[in-house]
C-alpha cells in the first residue's frame, strides 16, 4: 500500500487561458481540490509555499479551511522555506491548523529553492548570524521550531497576570499533542537527508536533488532514501519514518489528456544548475497511456522505496481536470502497481 496525495505550487495568472486567474481563485480553487481529492480516495493535499511570486505564499489559513472542510485527507505542506519563518509564531499557527483538522496536518519544512528576489528573507527581517550561511540559518530556525512543538514550558510567567496561569513555566499556545512527529524536512542532498533522520524528521524528496554521483535520479533519490532509513534506524526514533517523493504523473486516458500531455514522447532526466557551482538531477515526468505508465512506473526505484508519491498537479487548468488527473491515477494506476 502506498498513501497517494497531490501537491500544486497555486500558481494564478491574469491571462485568458488560465483557469486560476488570481490569489482568491488559487485558495478557494485549493480547499475545492482537497475536497474533490478526499472524495476521490486520495490520501493526501499537499501545497509549495512560495514569496514574492504569483503562487501560495502563507499556507496556514489554506490547511485550517481545509481542515474545516474535509474529514479523512492529510493536509500539509511540501514545503515551507524556514529562511522566511519566526519558528515560535509558525508554531502556533501550525497548531491551531492542526487542531482544526483533528490531527491531520503534515508540516513539510526547509531551507528552500532559489526564490524571485534576492535574499528575500531580509525583508521578513531574517539574517544569518555572524559566520552562518542562509542555509545554515533554515537549519537553526527548524531547530527551535521542534523544540517548542514538544510542548514543554520555557517562558517565564508575569507574577501578575491579566489571566491566571497553570503552574511553571508557560508554553506556546495552542499546543498540539502529535504534531511535533509529523514534520517533514525537504532535502536535496543524502547529508541532509541525514540530518533530518537524527532529528526525527519525516523525508520529502522533491524533482530534483543535487548530483552526487552523476547516476539517473531515481536511482541517486532511492539511494538518497535508504541513507535517510538507516540514519533513522540508528537514531533510534520511537515513531516510524515516511518518505515523499513528488512526481509528474499523467494517465492519458482521454482526447484532452492527450492534447495537453501527449505531444511530448517520452522524458528524460536532465542536469543543470538552480544555484551557482551546485549541479542538479531533475527527475522525468511520466505521461502514457495507463498500461504503459503502469510499466515505467514500476522501474522508478524512488516510487518504490517511498510510503508516499505526491502528484504534482497543473492547478491552472482548473479543479475538474485536476480532479480528472487524480482520480486517473487512484483509479486506474494505482491497484495494478499494487498501491491499492
Amino acid at each position: 500500500m502506498k498513501k497517494i496525495g497531490f501537491l500544486s505550487f497555486g500558481h494564478w495568472s491574469p491571462s485568458p487561458q488560465s483557469q486560476t486567474r488570481s490569489g482568491s481563485d488559487a485558495l478557494l480553487q485549493s480547499i475545492d481540490l482537497a475536497v474533490a481529492a478526499e472524495e476521490l480516495g486520495a490520501d493526501g493535499a499537499y501545497f509549495r509555499v512560495h514569496h514574492f511570486a504569483r503562487q501560495l505564499a502563507s499556507p496556514f489559513p489554506l490547511l485550517a479551511a481545509i481542515g474545516a472542510k474535509t474529514s479523512k485527507i492529510e493536509i500539509g505542506t511540501a514545503v515551507i522555506d524556514m529562511r522566511y519563518e519566526n519558528p515560535l509564531y509558525m508554531a502556533e499557527d501550525a497548531g491551531a491548523a492542526d487542531l482544526i483538522s483533528g490531527g491531520r496536518l503534515q508540516l513539510g519544512i526547509s531551507r528552500g529553492s532559489p526564490e524571485q528576489v534576492i535574499d528575500g528573507w531580509r525583508y521578513f527581517g531574517y539574517a544569518p548570524a555572524e559566520g552562518q550561511s542562509d542555509a545554515d540559518m533554515a537549519r537553526s530556525q527548524t531547530e527551535v521550531l521542534l523544540e517548542v512543538l514538544k510542548g514543554h514550558g520555557f517562558a517565564q510567567p508575569n507574577p501578575q497576570p491579566m489571566f491566571p496561569n497553570p503552574p511553571g513555566m508557560l508554553r506556546l499556545e495552542p499546543h498540539s499533542p502529535g504534531l511535533r512527529e509529523r514534520i517533514w524536512w525537504g532535502a536535496a542532498t543524502d547529508a541532509t537527508a541525514i540530518w533530518a533522520a537524527k532529528l526525527g524528521m519525516h523525508l520529502q524528496s522533491s524533482t530534483l536533488k543535487f548530483d552526487e554521483s552523476g547516476k539517473p535520479f531515481h536511482i541517486q533519490q532511492a539511494e538518497q532514501i535508504r541513507a535517510y532509513r538507516a540514519a533513522w534506524k540508528e537514531a533510534g526514533h520511537s515513531h516510524e519514518p515516511r518518505v515523499s517523493v513528488s512526481r509528474s504523473i499523467f494517465a492519458l486516458v482521454n482526447d484532452m489528456d492527450r492534447a495537453y500531455f501527449g505531444g511530448g514522447g517520452r522524458e528524460e532526466d536532465s542536469f543543470g544548475y538552480i544555484e551557482p557551482e551546485k549541479r542538479a538531477v531533475f527527475g522525468r515526468g511520466y505521461a502514457a497511456e495507463p498500461e504503459q505508465l503502469i510499466k515505467e512506473l514500476a522501474a522508478d526505484e524512488a516510487i518504490a522505496e517511498a510510503d508516499t508519491l505526491l502528484l504534482t498537479v497543473p492547478n491552472q487548468l482548473g479543479v475538474d481536470y485536476n480532479a480528472h488527473v487524480i482520480e486517473s491515477i487512484v483509479k486506474l494506476v494505482a491497484p495494478e502497481l499494487g498501491w491499492r
